[in-house]
This record gives structure tokens, sequence and C-alpha cells, in this order.
């Protein structure tokens, strides 16, 4: 048996070192936790994306108490934009929570493995690749593609 080793690259940056672009979807994440609906859970997620005809959406998680039914704040809002622009590529996506004492995480959220594999498809449905800021108040995890996060993905490409 072979043993194989997948890395992923990403950078780890500081809210200054984005550009105002990058801050300011980070920002709109953060205020997007807000409008989040966890009574379960109490893990508040908010997120922001860019398409890339400069058009910002906002979603952020919405419990169900039957869980299958709620859905996540990165889902929820590429989901607007495609309902909305449903021909414009998304070209980034910024992140953010809460915690349960409503303080934001001081590490980074990164996506579920649902939200991972909408992002795949995302990326293949537009052919290109969607940046993403990973909000937390230590650091901000930035990673050019979903790829990065998720390697061995479900695609049929």
């Amino acid at each position: 048996m072979k043993e194989l080793v997948i890395k992923s690259t990403f950078k780890e940056a500081q809210l200054d070192e984005l550009t105002v672009q990058e801050r300011t979807l980070v920002q709109m994440a953060i205020e997007a936790t807000d409008r989040s609906y966890a009574p379960y859970s109490h893990f508040h997620v908010g997120a922001a994306i860019e398409l890339r005809n400069g058009e910002r959406f906002i979603g952020c998680n919405q419990e169900n108490a039957a869980f299958p039914s709620g859905i996540c704040a990165e889902r929820s809002a590429i989901f607007a934009a495609g309902a909305k622009c449903p021909d414009e590529p998304v070209t980034m996506l910024a992140i953010a929570a809460r915690n349960k004492q409503g303080e934001l995480q001081q590490e980074p959220v990164s996506p579920c493995g649902t939200c991972r594999q909408v992002l795949i498809e995302t990326e293949k449905r537009f052919q290109q690749p969607v940046r993403i800021l990973l909000y937390g108040q230590k650091h901000i995890y930035v990673v050019d593609s979903i790829k990065q996060l998720m390697p061995l993905s479900f695609t049929d490409f």
C-alpha cells in the first residue's frame, strides 16, 4: 500500500492586510451574523459574496427544529445571488461567526461539507475560482479556491 499526501496552501492575514474590497466583504459577513436564526446551536454564521459585476449579497444561517430544513449562511448568500443574477460568477466569499455568548469567533470558521460542495459546483459552473475569506479575530485565512479546502471533491469533471 502506498501512502499519499495531499497538501493545502492558503494565506493567513490580518484585517489591515486585506484590500478595501475584501475588508468590506468581511464586515458585511460580520454584520450578517446578527441576522442569523440559531436557537438550537447558538452558533451565528454570516456570509457575504461578491459577484463579478460588483453586486454583493449576504446570507446567514437559518435553523429549524427539523435540522435538514435549515440552511447555512454560505448557501443562503450564493442562492440569493443566483436567484437575482444567475449568469454572474461569484468572485469572492467572506464568512464570520459568533459563539453562544455573541462574541466573534477568535479563530476562522470554515464552510461545512455541504457548503464546500456547493462552492465546488459554483466554481465549476462559472469556470473560475472563488476567493474565500475566513474571518477570525486573531487572523483571517485567505483561500484562493474551494479546491484548497476540499481537494478530493465530488465532481464530474
